[in-house]
């Protein structure tokens, strides 16, 4: 089964790493992401921008307001998202374990995935 797992974390706190913590932290993933690559696990994956590159659509008044900025204000962000094929939870949980090991902080949300495919019917 494939799961999403969403990185939260503080974006101040990540924003302010210098270079070389960057690349060690980006660097441990890498070698996580190798690993769940090589075992043919690892589907797409997302590093989002700072919130301050985002916009939100208010979908709860008429017409919809669009504002700078994210959804909400929250001491932690949506940093970005791994898809990974997973056996079980218990499995997805170690996964996100061992990408907890490698990137300090926050936390990972894990969600199965539904597939929904557009246009097919019976999607």
């Amino acid at each position: 089964m494939l799961y999403a797992f969403l990185c939260y974390n503080d974006e101040a706190a990540t924003c302010a790493w210098s270079k070389d913590e960057e690349s060690a932290v980006m660097a441990k993933l890498g070698a996580v992401t190798e690993k769940l690559t090589r075992e043919r696990r690892l589907g797409p994956v997302a590093r989002l921008v700072p919130t301050t590159a985002a916009t939100t659509l208010r979908k709860d008044c008429d017409p919809p307001l669009v504002i700078d900025g994210p959804f909400a204000e929250t001491k932690e962000q949506l940093l970005g998202f791994f898809v990974i094929d997973c056996n079980s939870l218990e499995h997805a949980l170690e996964t996100a374990r061992e990408l907890g090991r490698a990137n300090p902080g926050g936390a990972y949300e894990i969600r199965p995935l539904l597939q929904f495919w557009p246009g097919s019917v019976g999607g």
